[in-house]
């Protein structure tokens, strides 16, 4: 039989996503051939060491106290350092322990990057791989920084004349200067609106502004996550995702479309999202063949105008006018409660052989 193709699965992060990205790593550790891949967990603690860590999934489940309360994974600080190669064309990892004695890892066929959020999804770890020759799983450094940044991914979408939704970009140092200017041009837009970080994910920092006494609230929060804060109106339609994963021939193939139904007056945000609730996914999205087509062929243009590679979620509402764009996501969550896995098992494509093909995309990417 051939040897297993080693996988190192990078996980955690410093980004206030650091959480969601241990549950995502785990459910990618539980789908995962053991007789066609070997992992090597590499966890990053919330101050970025890289850390060697146990590759059994139910570490990295969400649990409950003894209250009931919800407990997610973090990755702990073991005194552990994996160390990446120290030239390109090596991929050997290494591992230093606790008591400071290196052992090797050995080759590394492939590194997937569980990252959600700064330092992961936004080209920096790209980057690093990169330097020292590591294929890698997912998309490449342009694609994950534009899809980190949603004003700046707005801006590539629309003059690629893909329709998205309105927003408007505040900088820290606008707010910071005149809070007073920076409130009155954003109540211009109208309430509700929605004050977002402009790179994170996960829902972290996203509030809904339903009057002006909450505007600057939100604002501060949203600055904890990011130095640039989006500003959006509320937009009246239908949330519609399309799961999309790089063709081995070039052409992105699509998923059927999911739907997310929320609540009445509210949104959905990280609670919805990783720890349940009144919101719901529905995939497929009850929608008619023309506006289904429609939809998976507007998240095509997309990954392909942003030059995604690997996989995307792209995020879109339904409106009276049509679809428009609201933002893409180059790493999409993999927990139970997701999107992008429950769309292509709709299509037929189930979770287990869908993180076999992204790791066969990852292996035969050309950077």
């Amino acid at each position: 039989m051939p040897s297993p193709t080693t996988v190192a699965v990078l996980f955690g992060g410093r980004s206030s996503e650091h959480e969601i990205s241990c549950v995502t790593a785990g459910g990618i550790m539980a789908a995962i051939d053991p007789d066609r891949f070997r992992i090597i967990p590499v966890g990053i603690t919330r101050d970025g060491a890289w850390t060697l860590q146990t590759d059994d999934p139910a570490s990295w489940a969400l649990g409950t106290d003894e209250h009931g309360a919800t407990v997610l994974p973090t990755v702990a600080d073991n005194g552990s350092r994996v160390r990446l190669p120290d030239r390109a064309g090596s991929r050997e990892l290494t591992v230093v322990d606790a008591n400071g004695v290196t052992a090797s890892l050995g080759p590394v066929d492939v590194v997937f990057p569980i990252l959600h959020g700064p330092f992961g999804e936004d080209g920096t770890v790209q980057g690093m791989l990169e330097l020292v020759g590591m294929p890698y799983v997912g998309d490449g450094v342009l694609a994950s920084a534009l899809g980190m940044d949603k004003a700046m991914s707005k801006r590539v979408l629309q003059t690629a004349g893909i329709r998205v939704a309105p927003w408007a970009a505040v900088r820290r140092r606008e707010w910071v200067a005149d809070r007073e200017a920076v409130a009155e041009s954003a109540a211009a837009h109208g309430f509700p609106l929605f004050v977002k970080p402009a790179r994170a994910g996960s829902s972290m920092g996203v509030s809904r502004v339903d009057e002006p006494s909450a505007l600057a609230p939100a604002l501060d929060l949203a600055f904890e996550h990011d130095s640039t804060v989006i500003i959006e109106p509320r937009i009246v339609g239908r949330e519609i995702e399309v799961a999309v994963l790089e063709g081995r021939d070039g052409t992105p193939r699509t998923s059927v479309p999911g739907e997310i139904v929320v609540a009445p007056d509210g949104f959905y945000d990280f609670a919805a999202k990783y720890l349940g609730g009144d919101e719901q996914l529905r995939c497929p999205a009850p929608l008619s063949e023309t506006d289904s087509d429609a939809v998976r062929s507007i998240a095509a243009r997309a990954f392909e105008v942003l030059g995604c590679a690997g996989l995307a979620r792209v995020d879109t509402f339904l409106t009276d006018d049509g679809f428009v764009v609201n933002e893409i996501n180059t790493m999409p969550g993999f927990t139970p409660l997701s999107m992008y896995p429950r769309c292509w098992a709709a299509t037929g494509l189930p979770y287990s052989e869908l993180v076999a093909e992204l790791i066969e995309l990852g292996l035969a990417a050309e950077r």
